[in-house]
């Protein structure tokens, strides 16, 4: 089912998580260990992330760097084939811009139609550490919009070689990525709005945001939305703080704001279990004034970590 279509027919605000695909080498059981502890709460749908390769240089005989690509989260099409068969629980894969040619998306596209998934969430992707800004794939997207554009015309039965004949057309919902504290790059939250406009314009069905400590930013977020005619389901990405190094990593990664009255509380703790503590009263209060605020949907970062996430949903679900 469509992540639409779950939120057409919900009764009362949906549960759902995204996961990453375990490193390299890894068995799929750790994804598994993650889901089982939320199932209570009947997550509606499960987001799979894809991670592009990053390069690293390795030293050769005579004192030459070689250049060596190395993927270090594979497999978001098996993981996806695999929670479809294990929990017959809808999958969002996340398909992005970078590392991929328009043909490769194709494929990659062609592969979860052959699987029924029904969703995807169409991303530009991080830059590699290697290149500091996003370079684009030679043939590939440069930016979400053009990826959204290219689902969409194969939506329509258009595919790259247009010769081809009797063409069964895909019928993916798409979702976009927001940015309630705006995407790094943009000169201001406008700026971001405007393009976050063109890619629902060019066929996106729904919105889910970046991860936010402030639930006012969400609100005047939306709020902007709505002003500017983005009117698509906005669903909100939680993630629970759980150590006090992240208070001041998560800002770094992800360019958001740790609300002051939050930091003070961590600041206040003396072990990390204790900041885990606080962390989920904060998401706790978080995912209530969202619920009154009436978003369709709570989107979870498990991050590996569901037994936070389970500490919440049970005092809001």
């Amino acid at each position: 089912m469509k992540v639409t279509e779950h939120i057409k027919n919900r009764t009362s605000p949906l549960f759902s998580i995204e996961i990453l695909p375990p490193l390299k080498g890894k068995s799929i059981q750790s994804i598994f260990d993650a889901i089982d502890p939320l199932l209570d709460f009947k997550p509606s749908f499960i987001d799979v992330t894809y991670h592009r390769e990053e390069y690293v240089y390795k030293k050769r005989e005579g004192g030459f760097l070689e250049k060596v690509s190395i993927r270090k989260r594979p497999g978001t099409v098996g993981i996806c084939a695999a929670i479809i068969n294990k929990y017959k629980i809808d999958v969002v894969p996340h398909i992005i811009c970078g590392g991929f040619t328009r043909e490769e998306t194709e494929n990659a596209l062609i592969d979860l139609h052959f699987l029924g998934i029904d969703n995807v969430l169409a991303l530009r992707g991080d830059a590699i550490k290697s290149e500091g800004t996003f370079v684009p794939e030679p043939g590939g997207h440069h930016y979400a919009q053009d990826l959204v554009k290219q689902v969409v015309r194969m939506n329509k039965g258009h595919y790259m070689e247009e010769d081809l004949v009797e063409v069964a057309p895909t019928s993916f919902c798409i979702g976009v990525a927001g940015y309630p504290e705006k995407h790094f790059e943009a000169p201001n939250l406008i700026f971001d709005l405007k393009n976050l406009k063109r890619k629902v314009e060019e066929g996106a069905e729904y919105i889910v945001t970046q991860m936010f400590f402030d639930t006012r930013k969400f609100i005047e977020f939306v709020n902007e939305c709505r002003k500017m005619d983005i009117n698509v389901p906005i669903i909100p990405g939680l993630k629970i703080l759980t150590t006090k190094k992240q208070s001041t990593i998560l800002p770094k990664l992800f360019n958001i704001d740790i609300p002051q009255d939050l930091l003070e509380q961590v600041d206040k703790c003396s072990t990390d279990a204790q900041v885990k503590d606080v962390g989920i009263e904060w998401c706790i209060n978080q995912s209530k004034e969202l619920i009154k605020f009436g978003v369709p949907c709570l989107h979870f970062y498990t991050m590996g970590q569901s037994d936070t996430i389970r500490r919440v949903a049970s005092k809001v679900f």
